[in-house]
């Protein structure tokens, strides 16, 4: 089984901006894209499979569930298929912000259960690269209730500035940082970043502030004031950027319960075995190169079955790997 490529699913949003088609070399007159989800098995939203350069590919067409569907444990992981059937448990984007995105929090397993049915949603960010003067919003700077946080969220902004911009931990943007967000840390991604995300299958948001921001019908957009209060983190963290080494061919960025993600440079060849019976999510993020059999450049992503997971890479490039 070779690696798969998907159809990316481009979301034009009112802060999106303009770098992720020519970071990926495709051509749209889609505005404001925000988001390319690379590999995703959210509900109608499923990643297609497209074609990879086999003669008489048969899974083209397929999506995602139904590639799981058909091939179960081979493809994701005899381990992942009994935890989650056919539901693929990552889902894996390119975010460009023009715009700062607004301050948000995901609910844990528990609470998205309890109200939603679904999983929660920790997540993390790997940026690619980053304007000067870019922020990332990251924790709280300092402690605060839940009773605070209601007065603070709340409160009537004052020429333009929440109250809740004061107790949000601040952070300079620089490529290669690393920011892991476990479900219910406040955050945000500031404008001027262009960024990879990992994180669970979950679209479940509760928006705490969004600057004053209106839809396109000229709305407020609608904030989860309420439904946030519980699902906050009220700790504060010494610190909220992850370390990691940069100078090995291939770092481990993170390892949580859900997935454990690695930076991995490649200069002519290597060859990598995660030890894991799971799939491998890799995620081009410089260069060109050959993996198991399938071309792939700066911008694309691939989806490398359980049953072959063992990488042979050749060209020279930058990657994030994603397995379970």
């Amino acid at each position: 089984m070779k690696p798969y490529k998907f159809e990316p699913y481009l979301k034009t949003t009112i802060w999106g901006g303009y770098q992720i088609a020519p970071f990926k070399r495709i051509y749209t007159a889609q505005p404001n894209i925000g988001e390319s989800w690379e590999i995703s098995g959210v509900p109608g939203q499923e990643s297609v499979a497209v074609e990879r350069g086999i003669v008489d590919d048969v899974d083209v067409g397929l999506n995602l569930v139904q590639l799981i569907d058909k091939y179960k444990g081979k493809l994701v992981g005899e381990k992942v298929y009994r935890k989650y059937g056919n539901k693929f448990p990552l889902l894996v984007k390119f975010i460009d912000s023009r715009q700062d995105l607004s301050v948000q929090v995901h609910p844990d397993d528990r609470l998205a259960m309890e109200r939603h049915g679904c999983a929660g949603k920790t997540e993390m960010w790997y940026i690619i690269k980053s304007d000067v003067g870019a922020k990332i919003y990251s924790g709280l700077s300092q402690s605060i209730t839940p009773a605070d946080y209601e007065r603070l969220a709340t409160a009537e902004p004052v020429n333009g500035h929440s109250a809740m911009q004061d107790v949000i931990a601040t952070h300079e943007a620089h490529q290669g940082d690393l920011y892991f967000l476990p479900a219910g840390r406040l955050h945000a991604i500031g404008a001027g970043n262009f960024l990879c995300e990992i994180q669970q299958t979950s679209d479940v948001t509760y928006r705490v502030y969004d600057f004053g921001r209106k839809d396109q019908h000229g709305n407020p957009r609608q904030l989860h004031i309420e439904q946030a209060k519980e699902a906050i983190d009220y700790q504060v963290w010494p610190e909220y950027r992850t370390s990691y080494d940069s100078t090995q061919p291939t770092s481990q960025l993170i390892n949580c319960p859900y997935f454990v993600v690695h930076r991995v440079v490649v200069q002519v060849a290597q060859q990598i075995d995660f030890h894991c019976d799971s799939f491998v999510v890799v995620v081009c993020l410089w260069g060109e190169a050959n993996i198991n059999g399938i071309s792939v450049r700066q911008g694309e992503t691939l989806l490398v079955p359980a049953c072959e997971n063992v990488l042979y890479i050749f060209g020279n490039a930058t990657f994030l790997t994603a397995t379970m």
